[in-house]
């Protein structure tokens, strides 16, 4: 069985299909108020749809509406009862990691034990716009990490920290989570060191935008890291987020992924640096002929060839969970068909499907 999840960045809304970078051009309240309400719309009906849970991304000064998503998962924990909820992943190079542990715990018991913990490094050009640079970043990142990872295998022992960023002595943080000895953790990966260290750190591992050859070799460097820090590891230890374009007509899904497939290469290109500072978790890389962006991250087709495809990729790299993108660059009436279309007719098929061992990888399963 192959775990369905909701991969959600939470858009503004599209200009006659275009990606609006500037959201405040255009758009009064009201606007912004319908994007809220289609958007709720839809994540209060994920559970009914089969969806295992929302990861929710956190992002700032730019085409997102999702700047602390712990409030939507707080908003959305007493209207749902089985659905798993958490961000992928909270930045913590912006944060004291004490209050970041503190929510944890908060959320773990508001979800009645259904929060995922995933954290992330940050983007550059955000960052640069509050003067962190992608060094600090990283420090902060891995300080951060280390203290969330003892605090959340040490429940209830008073922290003594001295480090580069923090220093404190005998602080007790409460409340602890619910789920002992801890919620799922999950960090976002996109090179075999960084899946390595995951693996150390004990945590799933979830990655995207790269080709099936590529994140084969990064799951690889996970289980030998794993492997050798005695962690078992399982298709539930791995995570593959993909881009979905899903309609009836599967041309017509293929015609709409092709658009979309540019425009992500464009945005990256014009409007978003990370290609520039990588390796960074949730972005693709450069490589020497441009932009790297496998078509292997666009999964489209009717419902039938999208589970297929989703199977197929998932079987390949040995992965049990897997994250769908399914916002069309927030063009909602398309997003709400694309919604339903999936947890209707495509869930029920992955949720047949037994995700086992990596093997031979396939043929372009998408192209």
């Amino acid at each position: 069985m192959i775990k369905p999840w909701l991969f959600e960045f939470f858009r503004a809304p599209t200009e006659k299909g275009v990606l609006i970078q500037q959201p405040r051009q255009g758009l009064g309240p009201q606007d912004v108020q319908d994007q809220f309400t289609a958007y709720w719309d839809m994540w209060t009906k994920a559970e009914d749809h089969g969806f295992e849970g929302i990861f929710f991304s956190e992002h700032h000064f730019g085409p997102g509406y999702s700047p602390s998503p712990n409030l939507l998962i707080a908003a959305l924990a007493p209207v749902t009862r089985t659905l798993r909820l958490g961000v992928m992943g909270v930045v913590l190079p912006y944060y004291e990691p004490w209050r970041v542990i503190e929510e944890i715990g908060m959320l773990d018991h508001l979800t009645n034990g259904r929060l995922e913990v995933g954290t992330a490094s940050g983007i550059p050009p955000e960052m640069a716009k509050v003067g962190l640079g992608v060094q600090q970043a990283n420090e902060r990142n891995t300080e951060a990490q280390d203290l969330l990872d003892w605090v959340m295998t040490h429940p209830g022992e008073p922290i003594n920290h001295a480090g580069k960023h923090w220093t404190f002595n005998d602080l007790t943080l409460v409340p602890m989570p619910l789920q002992r000895p801890t919620p799922n953790r999950w960090t976002t990966v996109v090179s075999e060191g960084s899946a390595r260290r995951a693996a150390h750190r004990g945590t799933k591992i979830c990655t995207g935008f790269n080709s099936l050859a590529q994140i084969r070799t990064v799951f690889d460097g996970y289980r030998e890291e794993a492997a050798k820090t005695g962690l078992a590891t399982s298709p539930d230890s791995f995570g593959l987020r993909r881009i979905v374009i899903v309609d009836s007509d599967g041309d017509k899904a293929r015609a709409v992924a092709a658009k979309v497939h540019e425009q992500v290469i464009t945005m990256f290109l014009k409007h978003d640096d990370r290609v520039n500072h990588g390796p960074v978790p949730d972005a693709p890389q450069k490589a020497s002929g441009g932009m790297q962006l496998s078509t292997e991250e666009f999964i489209a087709g009717n419902p039938a060839e999208v589970a297929e495809q989703i199977e197929a990729q998932c079987e390949a790299i040995g992965a049990g969970h897997f994250m769908a993108m399914l916002d069309n660059h927030g063009n909602v009436p398309e997003n709400k068909v694309a919604f339903d279309l999936f947890g209707q007719e495509v869930i029920p098929l992955l949720r047949g499907t037994a995700a086992a061992a990596p093997r031979a990888m396939p043929a372009a399963v998408n192209a």
